[in-house]
């Protein structure tokens, strides 16, 4: 089964990332790799990637019927998706208990979600 963890960041999370020397901006991403690395040799990893700031997004607004690509205006929100990992495991205790390692979740600020996958009858979990 496929699990997405999201990884959102907020404007506290930056500071506390930016409030870090080198060596411990250093050290956050070889944890990163790690865990990358751990879950490449079992298996279970998919993909990962961070995700560039949202002001370099665009966004696609509907006019008339159709979408139009814009650099704005965005939603106001303070969390923005930073960054993911999609998993292959084989239940969401598993899935939960990836994501509980990345170090966002000790701020509340990871998610797990099934995939959706096209089956006979439709959109399944």
């Amino acid at each position: 089964m496929k699990y997405l963890i999201l990884i959102y960041h907020n404007p506290e999370s930056r500071a506390v990332w930016e409030g870090f020397s080198d060596g411990q901006r250093a050290e956050g991403l070889r944890y990163y790799a790690a865990l990358t690395e751990e879950l490449v040799a079992s298996g279970e990893m998919i993909v990962t990637e961070a995700l560039a700031d949202p002001a370099l997004g665009r966004r696609l607004p509907a006019a008339e019927g159709r979408s139009m690509v814009s650099d704005g205006p965005f939603a106001e929100a303070k969390e923005f998706l930073a960054g993911f990992f999609l998993v292959d495991c084989e239940s969401m205790e598993r899935a939960a208990e990836i994501a509980q390692r990345v170090p966002e979740a000790g701020l509340g600020l990871v998610e797990v979600r099934p995939v959706l996958h096209m089956g006979g009858g439709g959109l399944e979990v």
